[in-house]
């Protein structure tokens, strides 16, 4: 495998050159903020709805164990079974003995990022199951053997030419198809893949602990025969989805609606308890950590936690706008993929992406639960500078320049023409492939100080 660093910066280098990529993403992503911005005129008070929300979101992190007790007792009351995973292996292996015992050749899936953050599809394929996305972004993705590109929007970065082409080719379609005639195709091939799959797995929007709830969103209905049309259920959530009460989602449903893609409220709202005894015959629930109590266990950014999924940092930030989400070689990318992506897939490996922001903030003023994203990213940089993984290059380099900004004389000395010379050659693989290189003046302010006040 790659190194994690080094392909990050030639993916991005490539991307970031790719002009048609970039018009592309801002077209799309500008629609987006568009409807973002008509969305948020529901509400009286936006700011009072995401300092409540935050509220909520910072309670259930920080009283978790209660709170996952709370839903497990409540969702084994309803007739539902709970499989608790540390890690994606065992998760997967949770899947695999589910499969064994019923069954399964085919799997019919929604759309969910904690499956492919545990590489779900992968797992299938390779002992022997098929799974099929039933999201449309999702189904354009695995027939183009691509990972998700977004959190929200899968396919974003695919023009409806790349689309209809990639249809003609995989599916026999003709050439001139338009969205409309598309999306019935793709509709016409999974109506029959939800009748004949085995088991239906979906991920989960919420937890909600007093009623033993699974709460799930979406615009297609898919999400809905996955969960109904096959005996067996599968939802696989991360341990921080987790609310208090059922009587939160009036506050979170339309407030991940509209900072997701501007609408009041998603087109499916439902609400899973086993309470009912019919299809599906079988409910199973994993719960995944991963990495995430690794988070929690860092103070302050373990707010990350609270995050809900909406997408709206990757949206407005510069950085994402010009690498794209591939880039990151993460599940979760963008700001909030920046930060915790190194817990999810190991910190060292992956510290690099805290650094991939321009700490600009705008994807702290966008949140809507109020996390701090870009005080995290730093907070991120700094714990890996204090565990000692910077090489001891990059720290001669820092010392010697500290030494030379906090002592005039040194600053001074060597001239213009020797400066120029020095950062020319540290910057001719990074700053300098691209740019033009730093001019140094040929005397210092200092020194022209001096001069002009004699």
């Amino acid at each position: 495998m790659a190194n994690p660093l080094a392909k990050f910066k030639s993916d991005a280098e490539n991307k970031s050159f790719d002009l048609e990529h970039r018009k592309r993403i801002n077209f799309n992503i500008g629609k987006y903020n568009q409807s973002v911005e008509s969305g948020k005129s529901q509400y009286v008070d936006v700011e009072l709805a995401r300092s409540r929300a935050a509220y909520i979101k910072r309670k259930s992190i920080d009283n978790l164990e209660k709170y996952l007790l709370e839903w497990e007792t409540n969702f084994k009351r309803n007739g539902g079974k709970v499989l608790w995973a540390p890690d994606k292996e065992a998760a997967l292996q949770h899947i695999k003995e589910i499969s064994n015992k019923h069954g399964v050749k085919k799997v019919v899936k929604s759309k969910s990022m904690v499956t492919e953050e545990i590489h779900l599809n992968d797992f299938l394929q390779k002992n022997g199951i098929s799974s099929i996305e039933t999201d449309l972004g999702e189904y354009i993705q695995q027939l183009d053997g691509e990972p998700p590109y977004h959190i929200v929007t899968p396919a974003m970065h695919k023009s409806k030419e790349d689309i209809a082409k990639l249809f003609h080719e995989k599916l026999g379609t003709p050439i001139n198809f338009t969205p409309k005639e598309l999306t019935l195709k793709a509709r016409e091939i999974l109506r029959n893949e939800y009748l004949t799959a085995d088991m239906g797995i979906t991920g989960a929007n919420f937890l909600l602990a007093d009623i033993g709830g699974v709460s799930v969103l979406e615009n297609e209905g898919n999400a809905r025969l996955c969960a109904s049309a096959p005996k067996v259920h599968v939802v696989i959530a991360g341990i921080e989805k987790i609310l208090p009460s059922v009587n939160d989602l009036h506050l979170f449903l339309p407030l991940l609606s509209t900072f997701g893609t501007g609408q009041f409220i998603t087109n499916y709202n439902t609400i899973y308890t086993r309470s009912e005894k019919k299809n599906p015959e079988e409910m199973y629930v994993i719960l995944l950590d991963n990495g995430r109590t690794k988070l929690l266990a860092q103070n302050p950014q373990k707010d990350a936690l609270s995050c809900i999924r909406c997408g709206a940092c990757l949206n407005t930030c510069p950085v994402y706008k010009n690498i794209g989400g591939h880039s990151y070689s993460t599940t979760y990318s963008g700001p909030i993929g920046s930060i915790i992506s190194p817990y999810f897939n190991g910190y060292k490996d992956y510290a690099h992406l805290s650094y991939a922001s321009s700490l600009c903030g705008s994807c702290t003023d966008v949140c809507p639960v109020n996390i701090d994203i870009h005080k995290y990213l730093l907070y991120n940089r700094q714990k890996y500078v204090n565990d000692k993984n910077v090489s001891k290059a990059e720290n001669l380099i820092w010392s010697l320049w500290k030494k030379s900004m906090i002592n005039r004389s040194l600053m001074n000395k060597g001239g213009a023409s020797l400066k120029n010379l020095f950062v020319g050659i540290a910057t001719q693989n990074t700053w300098g492939k691209h740019k033009s290189s730093v001019k140094f003046a040929s005397k210092s302010f200092n020194q022209q100080w001096k001069e002009r006040n004699k």
